[in-house]
């Protein structure tokens, strides 16, 4: 089981993303804004970040680039899930250090499938060596 934060001021898409994490059997934690989302992401340092983009006071943005800068959680996967759809908007919120954009609207699939590629695969058999 992961331990997942999704960061989104909507509390009709946190509650969707919510039920999907624990459908998945992951923890679900949340923040309601981005400058939230990075002291819980520093707090707790959950396995994967589900981060929206447009928010008040730090942007989703600019969450994620202090993510991705600060040495305590860089090594944690951000996924950026907004409805800026835009190809110059996925460009930068990949330079800013997410590891996958989803737009909004998604579907579960979409969703499951980034999730299950970004976690690290506590599941998997061990390597041969």
């Amino acid at each position: 089981m992961a331990r997942i934060l999704i960061v989104d001021d909507s509390p009709s898409q946190l509650a969707g993303m919510k039920r999907i994490v624990e459908k998945l059997g992951h923890e679900a934690l949340s923040a309601e804004d981005g400058a939230a989302g990075v002291e819980v992401a520093k707090r707790e340092l959950p396995d994967l970040i589900l981060m929206d983009v447009v928010m008040p006071n730090l942007n989703g943005f600019q969450a994620t680039r202090s993510v991705a800068k600060d040495p305590a959680t860089a090594h944690i996967p951000v996924v950026l899930v907004t409805t800026k759809d835009q190809e110059t908007d996925k460009v930068w919120g990949m330079r800013q250090g997410a590891k996958a954009y989803i737009t909004k609207p998604f579907n579960e699939a979409q969703l499951t499938e980034v999730i299950a590629s970004l976690l690290p695969q506590a599941d998997a058999p061990p390597a041969a060596g």
